[in-house]
């Protein structure tokens, strides 16, 4: 057929361009073969350079080792990520109460508190009410004023939930009000957020004239509150300054967080608290 015929003869013209490369440059390519057939006699007969072709052989294979190992690691930092996270969800499960240091106590020990980690997916921190939106719910077992923190310090309290996510009031609100004391002291007040326009500082009220202060001092939680335990960071003092009354400080308080670049944190459960309220407003009913 005459497809056939064309395909023939452009078979020939292409073997034919191949032939006439070669005898256009037989002598470069002679040339070439003869500087290759000496390289492989040289590397043979001399330690010196097949040492050097080695190592830079090896360095080659080394650097796509290096580069592969780091692609995958890259792509793995998630999966790593959270194992972290998990362990230190654990770690704080120990922490809280009071078995960090004696693990062999930790079957007969009393368990007030426990952790569960989860994410932040939204996150206001311009508005005087603040909320933080994370990616736990009803469905893992979260309800209403559970404590929410980071590695570094308290976040706030959950104040809304569905099945699968919850909102948290944040520190940086008009309406928080969280017990707080000057760390390895039990002087304690309340921190607020009254000065709306700094999403780095919340302030300490309610701290008697009488306690020295310095700045650099560390504001912890402190142990009246049933939501968060005792002695989670908070920040350090910036400036502190004594109120009208003259009888009580007004400190800033400048947060360990970033609050305007949360991801992992910790959700805790106070396992005693509905037993504590129930005494407290019987108690209360009493009177």
């Amino acid at each position: 057929s005459r497809a056939g015929v064309q395909a023939g003869q452009l078979g020939q013209a292409q073997m034919q361009q191949i032939i006439n490369f070669l005898i256009r440059y037989k002598i470069f390519l002679l040339y070439l073969f003869l500087l290759l057939i000496s390289f492989i006699f040289t590397f043979q007969s001399h330690s010196y350079h097949q040492s050097k072709f080695l190592n830079s052989s090896n360095f080659i294979t080394g650097s796509i080792y290096t580069f592969s190992d780091n692609v995958t690691s890259y792509f793995s930092l998630r999966e790593e990520n959270n194992k972290l996270v998990e362990e230190n969800k654990k770690l704080r499960d120990k922490l809280f109460n009071n078995v960090l240091l004696s693990p062999s106590k930790i079957d007969s020990t009393t368990v007030d508190y426990e952790v569960v980690r989860g994410r932040v997916i939204n996150n206001s921190y311009a508005d005087q009410r603040n909320y933080i939106t994370i990616n736990k719910g009803k469905n893992d077992s979260i309800v209403q004023d559970m404590g929410v923190i980071t590695d570094k310090g308290i976040l706030g309290i959950v104040e809304n939930t569905s099945d699968n996510f919850s909102t948290v009031q944040s520190i940086l609100s008009d309406k928080s009000n969280i017990n707080a004391k000057i760390k390895n002291s039990n002087h304690f007040g309340s921190l607020v957020w009254e000065n709306t326009t700094d999403y780095n500082v919340v302030q300490l009220i309610d701290i008697p004239r009488l306690v020295p202060l310095t700045i650099g001092d560390t504001i912890v939680t402190g142990a009246m509150s049933s939501i968060f335990p005792e002695n989670i960071p908070i920040g350090t003092i910036k400036r502190f300054d004594l109120d009208n009354s003259k009888s009580f400080y007004f400190i800033d308080v400048e947060l360990f967080n970033d609050m305007t670049n949360i991801g992992n944190i910790y959700i805790i459960r106070n396992l005693n608290r509905k037993e504590v309220l129930e005494l407290e407003a019987e108690t209360e009913a009493n009177d």
